[in-house]
């Protein structure tokens, strides 16, 4: 899974009729009054179950605003967002953390492993929130471990590891829970290039192959010129690709 080749596009596949998450007119307005800012402006588009999607644009154009949404990390003000047909308004407290937990995984640029604990019980963690039990956590940590070529750093701390091997530690994190949807946050902007090719593949690898929905936020071009589609926003609207890097 680790290979260095540049994955190209695969061909676009047939569509499934029902989207895995629906978008529906999404806002988001930070502040009230003189003072408040419209982050994000009626977005709407469907996502389909195992496609790649590239969010770009400049910074403070919305893209981040609209990954924390569609990842159910913040409330819209105004507009819908389905999961699988259900609108996700309905979802509150233990019920929308499990959604969430099981649904969902993340992969930020800034890692967010915890130093003081091993590789293996940052890799634990979603598994232990969603309550698995001790002896299933382990071996599904150390399974998603050894799928990223980390095995022999498991009882490494966070700390001890390189810029890649952090960021594959973060991807085995976010695959140890099974998810559908994985949310990448400029995934590769602390990376070199070639360590970065490394983890794209990765990425990728895992959309192809698995099925799993890759979501990937970042002002790369050529990230985002691997997915299968892309949608641009510039001040809060999604726009043209053009338009956004105006």
């Amino acid at each position: 899974m680790t290979s260095g080749a540049s994955t190209p596009p695969r061909a676009a596949s047939a569509v499934p009729s029902a989207p895995l998450l629906s978008v529906r007119d999404l806002a988001k307005t930070y502040g009230k009054g003189e003072s408040s800012f419209d982050a994000l402006r009626g977005a709407s588009f469907d996502i389909h179950a195992g496609e790649s999607l590239a969010i770009v644009g400049k910074s403070g154009s919305g893209k981040s605003t609209l990954m924390h949404l569609l990842a159910l990390m913040d409330e819209p003000t105004s507009g819908t967002i389905a999961l699988d047909g259900d609108d996700t308004r309905m979802l509150r407290g233990r019920r929308l953390n499990a959604v969430r937990n099981k649904t969902f995984g993340f992969v930020f640029q800034q890692f967010f492993l915890t130093s003081s604990q091993s590789v293996l019980e940052n890799v634990i963690l979603p598994l232990k929130i969603a309550g698995v039990p001790r002896s299933e956590r382990k071996r599904r940590a150390t399974g998603a471990l050894e799928q990223l070529g980390l095995a022999d750093k498991a009882k490494n701390k966070a700390t001890d590891l390189s810029g890649g091997e952090k960021q594959r530690a973060v991807i085995a994190r976010a695959l140890v829970n099974n998810p559908r949807i994985i949310f990448a946050d400029e995934p590769t902007g602390n990376l070199d290039s070639r360590t970065g090719q490394v983890v794209e593949d990765i990425l990728f690898t895992l959309n192809r192959e698995h099925g799993i929905t890759l979501i990937i936020v970042t002002h790369d071009e050529d990230l985002a010129a691997h997915c299968d589609r892309r949608i641009a926003i510039r001040d809060g609207l999604i726009t043209t690709p053009e338009e956004a890097a105006a």
